[in-house]
């Protein structure tokens, strides 16, 4: 499997940058690495999801500073899944897209609500939630 680019966001407001190889939403953990390709002297890190607020999968870990992304909904938006806002725990409010929530699982995908944001998708974890809505 190819590394993925992930920016981790904690509970405790840390945001860690890498790669992983093994991230499965129903597994209670997984590795980060911060070499792509795995080098003998990049040991991985194993994760706790219970400690995570959200996994960003995302294009580049730059980003496009100068792009304003847009974080609700336009007029005739058609997002895969249904149209969701959430609360985090922290007070952030996040709009996009997700074709399943069940607050009893570990957690869920959301889609951003621009798609041209950096984010290619969001594992929101669902103990990191305060208030889930469908818009």
């Amino acid at each position: 499997m190819e590394p993925i680019k992930i920016v981790l966001r904690y509970l405790d407001g840390r945001i860690v940058k890498g790669y992983t190889q093994d991230f499965n939403p129903g597994r209670s953990s997984f590795h980060l690495h911060k070499d792509p390709a795995g080098s003998s002297s990049d040991q991985p890190i194993q994760l706790e999801m219970k400690e995570l607020k959200a996994v960003f999968f995302v294009k580049t870990f730059e980003g496009n500073p100068s792009y304003n992304e847009r974080k609700e909904f336009a007029e005739g938006d058609r997002p895969q899944g249904r149209k969701v806002e959430v609360t985090f725990v922290d007070g952030e409010l996040m709009q996009g897209s997700t074709v399943g929530y069940d607050p009893q699982r570990p957690g869920f995908f959301l889609f951003p609500a621009d798609p041209d944001s950096n984010n290619i998708r969001i594992f929101v974890v669902s103990a990191a939630v305060k208030d889930f809505r469908y818009l």
